[in-house]
């Protein structure tokens, strides 16, 4: 029960944090998911350290990362144009030369891990400025709320139905609890979802929210497999516990990670 409890609770809050900033200001919003970009790429560092070749500083991630989401807001919000994202750019330079100078074991892993980290974690994170301004600069925070709606929905859809009609596993060998009765049951609850985003935000048409929910559906379950398959490699359970019950952050957001690319895109073409 107490465990219960913690988790509800360390849930509730998650959900409150993530919910409250997108709605309650532009700038509160970059504030919180700069600082949740920073910690989830710190996680992701944490986890290829295990690794005994391996010795990429966490903290230069972060910093690229929370780097990368302040010149995105900028950007995207229309405070700053060209050349922001040069700062960025010059950073990445800055660490590369900076590992002939470290006289690692291997550097070589050191760049890779370090850039894999910026593409998989800091870009997409990034990418949400740009679906929160995807319409001339106005700030539109019920958009990139429906991506984390419609994750969470799309979750619990996919736990009740796996749990309760799951025979046939999705992806055994990476996720063994995995099903595909249970990802059906998530694309089920995030169409249904998607028609009553439909009649929320009208200026997205019904076949329109129902694309976007399956989109996510797809590319979050892939992003979901994706960091299940990390932590397998390195042989741990949770990728931190910053969430007590629910695991670190990147357990959180590794739906995330794919989808968000993808709708952009996707929500690139319906707007431009």
């Amino acid at each position: 029960m107490n465990n219960f409890v913690k988790r509800t609770l360390s849930g509730a809050f998650f959900a409150a944090l993530v919910v409250g900033s997108i709605l309650f200001d532009a700038y509160v919003f970059a504030a919180v998911f700069a600082i949740i970009s920073g910690l989830t790429i710190r996680e992701f560092h944490r986890l290829t350290n295990y690794q005994s070749d391996v010795t990429v500083n966490s903290w230069i991630g972060v910093a690229g990362a929370v780097l990368l989401f302040i010149t995105s807001f900028l950007h995207a919000s229309g405070v700053i144009r060209y050349p922001i994202f040069s700062v960025y750019g010059f950073y990445i330079v800055v660490v590369l030369v900076t590992e002939l100078y470290l006289k690692k074991k291997n550097p070589l892993h050191n760049w890779a891990y370090f850039i894999f980290g910026q593409v998989f974690i800091a870009l997409p994170f990034s990418l949400l400025n740009f679906i929160a301004f995807i319409d001339d600069s106005q700030y539109k925070p019920l958009i990139l709320l429906a991506v984390f709606v419609t994750i969470w929905v799309n979750d619990t859809g996919a736990y009740l139905f796996g749990i309760t009609f799951g025979k046939h596993r999705l992806f055994e060998r990476v996720s063994p609890k995995k099903s595909w009765e249970g990802f059906f049951g998530g694309a089920l609850s995030a169409l249904a979802l998607g028609y009553v985003f439909s009649l929320i935000i009208p200026e997205i048409s019904l076949v329109e929210w129902l694309l976007f929910s399956e989109i996510i559906v797809i590319f979050g379950t892939f992003g979901d497999l994706i960091e299940s398959l990390m932590k397998r490699t390195v042989e741990v359970k949770d990728s931190g516990n910053a969430i007590p019950g629910h695991g670190g952050l990147l357990d959180r957001f590794d739906s995330m990670l794919l989808a968000a690319p993808v709708i952009f895109i996707y929500l690139s073409f319906l707007f431009k």
